[in-house]
């Protein structure tokens, strides 16, 4: 059966990126068929195909279909900077409804697994009006949460699934990433994790200096949806 699933993370740099290629990995090693799609992006560069972002070229590389730059990642912003301000500054403006089509166009490729990255944690706006999180509630998404491992990850992490909750959304699981080489306590904060968060934790991913998919997904299993 086809499924998908929206992958956010408790802050920026969480690890959204490493685990989700690590779990499109995983589902190849798993015989199932991959997509991923970023619906903006921001940090992107400017090379001779045009803006470009690492974080959707990994997730295009770590996908089974041959899926288009421009099909992974629609909208690309320049500026390292909250997408919403990115939009402002380039006098464009985007709703949720434009990117859940964007998403939508991904799934209909029929991938087995189709990924879609947010863009720092839940609530990300994409306006003075609208939240990202608007994206995957008009796609009834099931959501992974990626909990950066870091003094503070507790906090977020409890209060970002109960935002997610108290969208109508559905967790599937989280994964911890170590984000940083060493985090005082970390079992400890594993075990208190593990007792507040209602949900199956999927792996946990140890710090790697060069993480590559295949490397990543060692450490993960897949959400039972």
């Amino acid at each position: 059966m086809r499924r998908t699933v929206f992958v956010t993370g408790t802050d920026t740099d969480a690890g959204k990126t490493v685990v989700s290629c690590g779990l499109l990995a995983r589902a190849q090693l798993d015989g199932l068929t991959t997509a991923a799609v970023k619906p903006i992006a921001s940090g992107c560069e400017q090379t001779e195909e045009g803006l470009r972002n690492n974080d959707a070229l990994a997730l295009q590389s770590a996908c089974t279909m041959d899926l288009p730059y421009e099909q992974v990642n629609p909208i690309a912003l320049e500026p390292a900077i909250a997408p919403h301000i990115g939009l402002q500054e380039t006098n464009r403006k985007i709703t949720a409804d434009q990117l859940a089509g964007y998403c939508r166009g991904v799934m209909m490729r029929g991938a087995d697994l189709t990924l879609i990255e947010g863009a720092g944690g839940w609530r990300v706006p994409l306006s003075p009006r609208e939240m990202y999180s608007s994206v995957p509630k008009l796609l009834n998404a099931p959501v992974v949460l990626v909990v950066g491992m870091r003094l503070g990850c507790i906090n977020h992490a409890v209060m970002t699934l109960e935002a997610i909750i108290k969208d109508g959304l559905k967790p599937v699981g989280w994964v911890a990433n170590r984000a940083e080489p060493e985090m005082s306590r970390f079992q400890e904060n594993m075990t208190t994790l593990k007792g507040l968060l209602p949900v199956p934790c999927l792996g946990e991913v140890p710090h790697l200096e060069n993480p590559t998919p295949k490397c990543v997904a060692e450490y993960l299993t897949l959400p039972q949806f």
